[in-house]
């Protein structure tokens, strides 16, 4: 029954229909179309029965391609048409709505009140002044950094965006708008390209394990390479990258399909090859010696500041770094937390999903080592993850960060459209892809312009936010002002939930709340990520 009229019945109604088609004399246009479409059906579908590839094309010969052919675009029918607009997938309609609607400086307001459940647990709220004041969007900078090469950092930044992961004009965009902005654009570790260099923005330059851009051919650091590189104008600091918060302990990678002859020139790696920075540093193996190499930087760059990136694991291990830091009395200048929510363009789902530090935990854990070791005023921070809306600049503020960093945001801003087809090339938008033939469609300035107005757009937020708190600025902002609801009935305010520790208090040898930093601290030294039992 099934060849009549169940799995296998157009297979079978194809091949009936060919063989009475096939003998007639006269045929008209119309049959003879008709038997070429069922010929070629036929084809298909016995190729599809006796394959062994597909188990779905076996049982199902010709409609079983259906089913990949719905599946195709599965992800733009829930997104246009069943998504929810708070489902974050990973980011919410309301969420992308609101970065278009700043990048093109279109009002973002919403009638009719909030679609937030306020009583749900986890919800989290700023609380607000009777004594409002109206602080200035444009002081939002932080020194990072000592002597004339400090650098004035904007409250807000472009996170690491790679050349090659991002398209030529998508690169040279941002960093235009970042110039017209004044702020920083990171530049990811796929090396300080002269798409970077062509828009003119300052630039952090991030050192990553495979020091692309400034490496020896046995994947060494070129350091004549480096400083020749570091010391131009357009770069204000330098990133070493030890791990990144969407797969920490796994190297960067770019697909074949992306590495062309120009991606290879700027990399220095092999053309068409899958270009895999490896998983640690071979400059380094521990806290001392990484506070050497960044020393070192830091000297070769003319004294510009030096920091590290870095996603939250083996509590001891990033405690090790700040010890060695205080036992040698030499200091990096700058830490960047990445968050495990954070985005890349490829890494594999279960490092996505279940490796590293969500990034408000890490946050704390960061800012209370660098309290408990007196190194907070010396030491700015950097929050980097599913960072969006001003309201979360404020919070991750609140809980310790001096700026932040967005990448997908700024994407959006350029008019990424959450295909999430970023590894593959064929980015629709050609924001993510060495597709000439896609890119072309990205006019620089129209979107930087867009990238300057949602930075700019997003200060001004974030300012009449933190004023109806009767906060000047956001380094005044602590975890006092941000309230979390834990049940219907129970609210605490951040700097109640979260570990606190005293200034100094490791120093002392205090016993402190923050039970991480209170087991491992005498436990660990400069010469080892490990701790002692």
């Amino acid at each position: 029954m099934d060849f009549l009229w169940g799995r296998y019945s157009v297979l079978v109604y194809s091949a009936i229909a060919s063989i009475i088609l096939l003998p007639l004399v006269i045929m008209t246009p119309l049959l003879a179309l008709i038997l070429i479409l069922t010929v070629f059906l036929t084809v298909i579908g016995i190729f599809d029965y006796f394959q062994k590839t597909s188990l779905v094309r076996a049982n199902f010969p010709i409609v079983g391609h259906m089913r990949y052919f719905f599946e195709s675009f599965r992800p733009e029918l829930r997104q246009y048409f069943w998504e929810d607009d708070k489902d974050e997938l990973p980011y919410s309609r309301n969420q992308r709505s609101m970065v278009y609607q700043r990048a093109k400086s279109i009002t973002a307001a919403r009638p009719l009140g909030s679609i937030e459940n306020m009583y749900e647990e986890d919800f989290t709220w700023l609380n607000h002044s009777l004594a409002p004041i109206h602080p200035e969007p444009e002081d939002f900078y932080t020194a990072v950094g000592e002597g004339d090469k400090a650098y004035q950092m904007s409250l807000l930044n472009i996170s690491g965006t790679s050349f090659g992961s991002l398209s030529p004009r998508a690169i040279q965009a941002l960093n235009t708008g970042a110039a017209l902005g004044k702020f920083a654009h990171n530049t990811g570790e796929g090396s300080l390209s002269k798409y970077h260099e062509a828009g003119a923005g300052d630039l952090v330059w991030q050192i990553s394990t495979g020091y692309f851009g400034c490496r020896t051919p046995d994947g060494r650091l070129d350091r004549k390479l480096f400083e020749e590189k570091a010391k131009l104008d357009q770069v204000k600091m330098i990133e070493i990258k030890l791990s990144q918060g969407a797969k920490p302990g796994h190297g960067g990678m770019l697909l074949a399909s992306k590495v062309n002859q120009e991606i290879a020139s700027t990399r220095g790696v092999p053309i068409g090859e899958d270009c895999i920075s490896p998983a640690s540093h071979p400059e380094f193996s521990t806290p001392d010696e990484l506070l050497t190499f960044a020393i070192e930087l830091r000297e070769l760059s003319g004294g510009k500041p030096v920091g590290i990136k870095l996603c939250i694991g083996h509590p001891w291990e990033f405690i090790a770094i700040v010890k060695a830091m205080v036992n040698r009395q030499q200091f990096i200048d700058f830490i960047t937390v990445d968050g495990a929510e954070g985005g890349t363009g490829a890494a594999p789902a279960e490092f996505t999903d279940h490796l590293g530090s969500p990034l408000k935990d890490a946050l704390v854990f960061v800012d209370n080592a660098l309290i408990g070791a007196n190194l907070r005023h010396r030491i700015k921070i950097a929050a980097s993850g599913k960072v969006v809306s001003a309201y979360d600049v404020v919070q991750h503020c609140a809980l310790g960060a001096d700026w932040i960093n967005m990448a997908r945001p700024f994407m959006f801003a350029l008019g990424c459209i959450q295909a999430r087809d970023c590894a593959s090339g064929h980015c629709p938008t050609g924001i993510t892809t060495m597709d000439p033939r896609r890119y072309r469609v990205l006019d620089i300035d129209k979107k930087a312009a867009q990238v300057r107005n949602f930075h700019h757009n997003t200060l001004i937020a974030i300012g009449e936010l933190i004023g109806a708190s009767g906060v000047e600025h956001p380094q005044f902002l602590t975890r006092r002002h941000i309230v979390r609801r834990l049940s219907g009935s129970k609210i605490l305010l951040a700097d109640q939930i979260y570990p606190k520790v005293e200034t100094g208090a490791l120093l002392r040898g205090e016993s402190i709340e923050d039970a991480r930093l209170d087991v491992y601290w005498d436990r660990v030294d400069g010469s080892s990520f490990n701790a002692q039992n």
